[in-house]
């Protein structure tokens, strides 16, 4: 198996789906940008902050986001995101996207456990 190319193929996969996952944890609730990690990992999806921070600041060039920025007196100020009405249009173009290819992606998974001798 060619590690490399396994490396490159996961990250193909994980940056399509960091857009629809940061956008759907934001239309949950407004975050924290480590908490937008933190959330990630929560979720089963490892995102780590110098992926989530460059996202975050295109969404938010793009329109897709807004930031504000609070005190707090725990340190430096904090900088949260939420969705805009522009954001929340487009996740409600992704989701139905990525519910449909769920489950033809665990009918390709079953396929190979059932082609897959050591399973």
């Amino acid at each position: 198996m060619d590690e490399a190319y396994l490396a490159m193929w996961e990250r193909q996969v994980r940056k399509g789906l960091v857009e629809f996952a940061l956008l759907a944890m934001l239309a949950a609730e407004r975050l924290y940008s480590p908490e937008v990690v933190e959330r990630s990992a929560e979720l089963g999806l490892r995102l780590p902050a110098g992926t989530v921070y460059p996202v975050l600041s295109r969404l938010r060039k793009e329109g897709l986001l807004e930031a504000t920025i609070e005190e707090s007196s725990q340190g430096p100020p904090r900088k949260y995101y939420r969705l805009t009405r522009q954001g929340e249009a487009l996740l409600a173009a992704m989701a139905p996207v990525i519910a449909e290819l769920m489950p033809s992606l665990r009918q390709f998974l079953d396929l190979r456990a059932k082609d897959d001798p050591c399973e």
